[in-house]
């Protein structure tokens, strides 16, 4: 029996190297992009009133602590209501916004009832809807009840988020078992019960998530504010920038004022991201359901 025929050993054909490094390049390009106007706004508020428009952007200046020191003695220190009204109306806003979105996403996630399709296609509408179209719509509703003009105009249309109901609809569907939930009901727990001792901690993350970004967006809205409220007391910290914008256009002295404002406006949505950081884990369900 003869030996098998040994040929030459071909090398198997290589594909393309790929672009790896692409990628990293988008998003460093992305990064510079949403970071530079930040950094403008840090050097800026360093600078004096002499400095802000006669030096280089990006060069520090030495007016720092001059510009917070006129900022907080500005109307009797007004800008640090307008900080305290941002965070009234975010943070109440935004925790409401969160339980009305971990009760109404649960309930169509876990239950079966007439219509649950429909209202949770209305709510999918709702998150296509604009807020500038219904900035106007939800005044004359609130005028009509005498509202408008006070707190309540900024914090109700506030609490409910069709964005948040949608994202605690997908939560708890990926994120509560139904097999814990039928155990339970095994052993005698109630419908509330299993909402607050076992879907509730497990969506908890998703909750932290559904918070954050509507703090955010509470936080930073403008339209809605600047059409419900008169009175600059109950201004949030964006339309109270705005108006010392608008009075810059004849006093050039507050453009300072502005960016330092805005500067000190941005501290407690960081300090916000780096707090709530620890909630968003890997491993969500550790110890709900083993395989």
């Amino acid at each position: 029996m003869s030996a098998p025929r040994v040929g030459p050993r071909v090398k198997p054909s290589t594909p393309a190297r790929r672009t790896s490094w692409l990628p990293s390049f988008l998003l460093l390009l992305g990064a510079i992009y949403c970071l530079v106007p930040v950094l403008w706004v840090v050097m800026a508020a360093t600078k004096g009133r002499s400095e802000l428009f006669s030096t280089f952007t990006f060069l520090p200046g030495s007016g720092l602590w001059a510009n917070l020191s006129e900022l907080t003695a500005y109307r009797d220190g007004v800008y640090w209501l307008w900080m305290l009204n941002s965070g009234l109306y975010a943070g109440v806003g935004a925790l409401l916004s969160a339980a009305v979105s971990a009760l109404s996403g649960y309930a169509l996630a876990k239950y079966s009832f007439p219509g649950r399709s429909v209202i949770f296609t209305v709510i999918l509408a709702g998150v296509l809807m604009p807020p500038i179209a219904l900035a106007v719509p939800q005044y004359l509703l609130l005028a009509e009840v005498d509202l408008a003009g006070s707190y309540w105009s900024v914090l109700l249309p506030s609490v409910l988020s069709p964005y948040g109901i949608y994202l605690a609809r997908v939560y708890a569907g990926a994120a509560v078992p139904d097999e814990v939930l039928e155990a339970a009901r095994v052993d005698g727990a109630r419908d509330l019960r299993l909402f607050t001792s076992i879907a509730l901690p497990m969506m908890r993350p998703g909750l932290v998530t559904i918070f954050l970004f509507q703090f955010v967006a509470i936080w930073n809205n403008f339209l809605l504010p600047y059409v419900m409220l008169a009175d600059d007391e109950t201004f949030p910290v964006t339309v109270g920038l705005y108006s010392l914008l608008q009075q810059g256009a004849s006093k050039p002295a507050l453009y300072t004022l502005v960016i330092t404002g805005a500067l000190l406006s941005i501290i407690p949505l960081i300090a916000l991201f780096l707090g709530l950081q620890r909630y968003w884990r890997v491993d969500l369900l550790t110890g709900a359901v083993k395989s």
